[in-house]
């Protein structure tokens, strides 16, 4: 009798697992955000996508001072506190309704870019709906590398961590004194939040 329950209840729960899964795949929701997502992704001009090659020549010309363009990542707060494009600013793509707050200026330069290309997609669509004329969307390459950090770790990009400062993927950490460079001219969505050391020392 116990064995006889056993299977019984086995069989149930196969046949439960099997029925999330076929929910899953029949999700209407997922189809409709797929779709308002490429209606989002429609607003961009095709000659503003970029991928994480070009935006890592753009970003040494920003750390040079050659160019004022705003590398925006619009990944969640963990995400860019727990490391980061050195110099880039961060506005969470949940609060991408801020942006006008803190870039007035409709013809800046905007480099937007996240973990892969999906959120990054969202807040460049809504900033052409806002009236940006000068946004580049951070997409994937020919070779299907990944537009945003996951990209640009593949490339072996370096990237900063709030505690310890540079982060390259063929070496461990550097720590010491270190303070970010482009701090003047980098944008954070509030002041004082993690990854803030514009003048600061990082802990030894």
């Amino acid at each position: 009798m116990k064995k006889l329950l056993s299977i019984m209840l086995a069989l149930a729960l196969v046949v439960s697992f099997a029925a999330v899964a076929a929910a899953k795949g029949k999700n209407p929701l997922r189809a409709a955000e797929k779709k308002v997502h490429a209606e989002f992704v429609k607003l961009i001009p095709k000659d503003k996508y970029r991928t994480v090659d070009d935006l890592y020549k753009k970003w040494k010309e920003v750390l040079a001072g050659k160019s004022k363009a705003i590398l925006l990542d619009v990944r969640t707060h963990p995400e860019f506190a727990a490391f980061h494009i050195e110099g880039s600013s961060h506005i969470h793509a949940g609060h991408m309704y801020t942006i006008p707050k803190k870039i007035k200026d409709p013809n800046a330069e905007i480099w937007v870019y996240c973990r892969t290309q999906h959120r990054a997609g969202y807040v460049a669509g809504f900033l052409y709906k806002y009236g940006y004329k000068n946004v580049y969307y951070v997409y994937k390459a020919k070779d299907g590398t990944p537009g945003g950090i996951v990209g640009w770790v593949s490339r072996g990009y370096p990237i900063v961590n709030y505690f310890f400062g540079e982060a390259k993927v063929t070496r461990y950490m550097k720590q010491g004194s270190w303070s970010e460079r482009n701090c003047g001219n980098y944008i954070r969505e509030f002041s004082g939040q993690r990854g803030e050391i514009c003048g600061k020392k990082t802990l030894k």
